[in-house]
């Protein structure tokens, strides 16, 4: 099993910038993708970027040019970095790990983009 542990998120304002991060633990060798999930009130959850353990990408289109995720292998991390931040970014946020034994999530962080 892959346990994720969340931190980060907040209230930040229109045009802020965040980080978010995600440490795994468990069986970690076993992860071949690391990802960040949405979900708003009222909406489905939705991928927001993800990262394989090789280093590809995938953004969805309203975050392209303001989100970057990265990983940190050693310490078995995965940051979402998201600048210019608007209100329709206000959601919870959940980390996710697709691996060997399975789909893990995170516990969830609230981010709202707010004045």
């Amino acid at each position: 099993q892959v346990q994720l542990v969340q931190s980060g998120g907040g209230l930040v304002q229109p045009g802020g910038s965040l980080r978010l991060s995600c440490a795994a633990s468990g069986s970690t060798f076993s992860i071949w993708s690391m990802g960040w999930y949405r979900q708003a009130p009222g909406k489905q959850r939705e991928l927001v970027a993800s990262i394989t353990s090789g280093g590809t990408t995938n953004y969805a289109d309203s975050v392209k040019g303001r989100a970057i995720i990265s990983r940190d292998n050693a310490l078995n991390t995965v940051y979402l970095q998201m600048n210019s931040l608007k209100p329709e970014d206000s959601a919870i946020y959940y980390c996710n790990a697709r691996s060997q034994t399975g789909n893990s999530w995170g516990q969830g962080t609230q981010v709202t983009v707010s004045a």
